[in-house]
């Protein structure tokens, strides 16, 4: 709520009066600085809903909530560092602490005292057996029989035989009672077993009929599944003939056609297959393909082994020749009156 404090004005009759004019509110500076004068324009404008210095609520247990609902990133950063440092700063106390050296084989550490005036420790605790003879106890006599103090007069009485009950005279209604009921009881349960003995009849004389019944509705369904079965294999049975016939007419009627168009067509086929060489002599082609092969290659062995004997005969003349042509030099070089 903003409230304007102008300054007093007192009229002629001498009564107070206040009045505040709309204005616009300023917006309120980031750093000190100089003020500008308070003119008569200028009003000063105060708003205790944000002033620090005003309590509200309990001041007991005064709890300041955070201006957002959300944690502050950075606060929150600086607080993981912080605990990231207080680990590590332990981890390095507990790296820098000097520890006693590893115990050797066959040793190991024990806690040993420190102190001025040594103590003897043990974990047991130190018992001692004494004992002590009593006289034997007396045995505990029995405890007597309470009888409670008599109190009050004794009164008696005299009652004469059959003036309080007559035990045949009382007892014959009861009886009565009892028989009639013990008998008409009886005759219920026989009665109802009767009933359930009849009601047992009737309904296995109804189960009876039930169950023929229900075998003559089981042959009659079978009756009928067998003869509509009979039925869709009899028709199943004329559809196949007639389908078979419809094939076998067709077959007909194609190899009537194949017939009568193949009848000019087999010849010149034959004679196209005869003049391209399909259709040969055996005989003949046996001659070519197999003899003539044969022939050529025999007749080129004979002329290769002829060729190879010429080879050798002419390197054997050009050896012997070449040898007499040197003998013959030798000769003239030796005896020239030879010559």
């Amino acid at each position: 709520m903003t409230s304007v404090l102008p300054s007093q004005k007192e009229t002629g009759s001498g009564t107070y009066t206040f009045y505040s004019q709309p204005r616009v509110v300023q917006n309120r500076r980031k750093y000190r600085g100089t003020q500008p004068p308070v003119t008569e324009e200028t009003y000063s404008y105060g708003n205790i809903m944000y002033d620090r210095r005003v309590v509200r609520g309990n001041t007991y247990a005064q709890h300041m909530l955070p201006l957002s609902a959300q944690p502050d990133p950075v606060e929150i950063q600086r607080n993981q560092e912080a605990r990231r440092r207080a680990l590590a700063k332990k981890r390095a106390k507990e790296l820098l602490r000097s520890r006693s050296p590893e115990p050797v084989e066959g040793r190991k550490h024990i806690d040993v005292q420190t102190e001025l005036y040594l103590e003897e420790l043990s974990d047991r605790v130190e018992e001692k057996d004494m004992e002590c003879q009593t006289d034997a106890f007396l045995d505990r006599p029995s405890t007597p029989l309470f009888i409670p103090a008599k109190s009050g007069a004794d009164v008696a009485t005299q009652i004469l035989e059959g003036e309080l009950f007559d035990f045949d005279l009382e007892v014959k209604p009861i009886l009565e009672v009892l028989i009639g009921k013990t008998i008409e009881q009886a005759l219920l349960e026989v009665m109802e077993e009767e009933e359930l003995a009849s009601l047992r009849a009737q309904q296995r004389a109804f189960e009876e009929l039930r169950n023929a019944e229900l075998a003559e509705a089981q042959r009659l369904e079978e009756q009928e599944r067998r003869h509509r079965e009979e039925k869709e294999r009899r028709k199943q049975q004329q559809r196949e003939m007639l389908l078979k016939g419809q094939e076998t007419a067709e077959k007909v009627a194609a190899r009537a056609f194949a017939q009568q168009y193949l009848a000019d067509l087999i010849p010149s086929v034959f004679c196209n297959l005869r003049d391209n060489g399909y259709f040969y002599d055996p005989v003949e082609r046996d001659v070519e393909t197999e003899f003539m092969p044969w022939l050529m290659g025999e007749v080129k062995k004979a002329l290769e082994q002829n060729e190879l004997g010429r080879t050798v005969l002419d390197i054997l003349i050009r050896e012997v020749v070449k040898k007499r042509i040197e003998d013959y030099g030798k000769l003239e070089l030796t005896d020239p009156s030879a010559k």
